[in-house]
């Protein structure tokens, strides 16, 4: 699939009125985990729902007949972790990843057949609905790349991933993103509003557990927590 002229048009011009309320007052602030450390740049994390029994953490797979790019999906077994992650910020401070900010997402496969970057971008698929896949670039902020950045941003004291880029001066879709049943039976990682928020826990790569609480339609859900270390569990 490809993203057409008139898709990125749609993107950069229409849902003006899809706006989070506040982010653009409120200043960047340090991303805290549920130790109250600071989310930084280079480290790998697993996407994980917050809400048990729906599936897993979230990966890149092909989809249906599609083998390049790989599409943002959730995995249907609850155990199976997904596929590490990390953020790399437009404007990082000593590698601290901050809310409002700019950042770009990058997967890391460790075998493929599609040869595209493995770097978050938004794909038009249907009317009103765009799945995040591999292909994306990293860094060059403007109008052309408009597509590979995410956001961060802070609902009260928890936090929420969007596509809401300001790095160029147009006007952009702005919403949370969510999962969407695609035809293949996956649950796609997307942007539309169509599909709730999708809400979310980071867990660091090297096994340590890391949580970034998140809000879905206002609604605070219940987190996971933490497990003491000698105690046995799926995460």
């Amino acid at each position: 699939m490809k993203a057409s002229p008139l898709a990125f048009s749609i993107i950069c011009f229409a849902f003006t009125i899809d706006l989070f309320i506040g982010t653009s007052a409120a200043a960047p602030e340090p991303v805290l985990d549920i130790s109250g450390q600071k989310l930084t740049t280079g480290v790998k994390y697993y996407i994980l729902p917050v809400l048990r029994g729906k599936g897993g953490g979230l990966k890149v797979a092909s989809s249906g007949n599609n083998t390049c790019p790989l599409f943002v999906v959730q995995e249907k077994l609850e155990v199976l972790n997904g596929t590490p992650v990390t953020f790399t910020p437009y404007n990082a401070k000593d590698g601290v990843i901050l809310t409002s900010t700019d950042l770009n997402i990058k997967s890391y496969v460790t075998s493929s057949t599609c040869d595209k970057p493995p770097v978050w971008k938004l794909l038009k698929v249907l009317t009103g609905v765009w799945f995040l896949s591999t292909g994306g670039v990293e860094g060059n902020p403007g109008i052309d790349t408009i597509v590979n950045w995410f956001k961060i941003e802070k609902a009260g004291k928890n936090y929420v991933l969007s596509f809401c880029p300001s790095v160029c001066k147009c006007q952009t879709l702005c919403r949370e993103l969510g999962l969407y049943v695609g035809d293949d039976g996956n649950k796609h990682l997307s942007l539309s509003d169509k599909v709730p928020s999708f809400t979310v826990i980071a867990r660091n790569g090297r096994g340590h557990m890391e949580e970034i609480r998140q809000v879905s339609k206002g609604h605070i859900r219940k987190m996971w927590p933490k497990r003491s270390k000698g105690k046995k569990g799926t995460r």
